[in-house]
């Protein structure tokens, strides 16, 4: 594989990352993939990552820190691009920027069946916590194609 950088994301690349979450089984319907996206673009902490070979995104990963705890959320790596360190190098760049904010802790979350990401987290050194993961849906996106 050819060499990759991690860069901001940048507008040009908002249908291929689409694209790659879809690829990547990240996209659910109940979650609107483009207005994640707005999301985070309006919050603007630069934290949105993309890795990118000849100018197209490759992987992604979105980091975010409250004050309290950092999270990570969309990393992605296209199919076709893994096992290149892709993905281990977003994640040093998202823990690097939310260090660099002085967070002391990083959480995500992780589909109890999705046993290759539980693994990959692992050998970075996230461990499982003893909590319940429990949600509420403040805003309904249209179901996605």
């Amino acid at each position: 594989m050819r060499s990759f950088i991690v860069r901001a994301f940048e507008e040009h690349d908002r249908e291929r990352v689409v694209e790659l979450w879809h690829r990547a089984d990240l996209v659910r319907s109940w979650n609107d993939p483009r207005r994640d996206i707005d999301r985070k673009l309006s919050v603007d902490d630069g934290m949105f990552l993309v890795a990118a070979v000849d100018g197209t995104a490759v992987g992604t990963v979105m980091a975010g820190y409250d004050g309290h705890r950092g999270w990570i959320n969309y990393l992605a790596v296209d199919p076709e691009c893994r096992e290149a360190g892709i993905g281990r190098t977003l994640m040093q760049h998202a823990e690097q920027a939310l260090d660099d904010l002085g967070c002391p802790k990083v959480n995500l979350q992780i589909r109890t069946d999705n046993l290759a990401a539980r693994e990959f987290y692992r050998r970075l050194g996230y461990l499982s916590d003893e909590v319940v993961s429990m949600g509420k849906r403040l805003v309904t996106d249209e179901p996605v194609e």
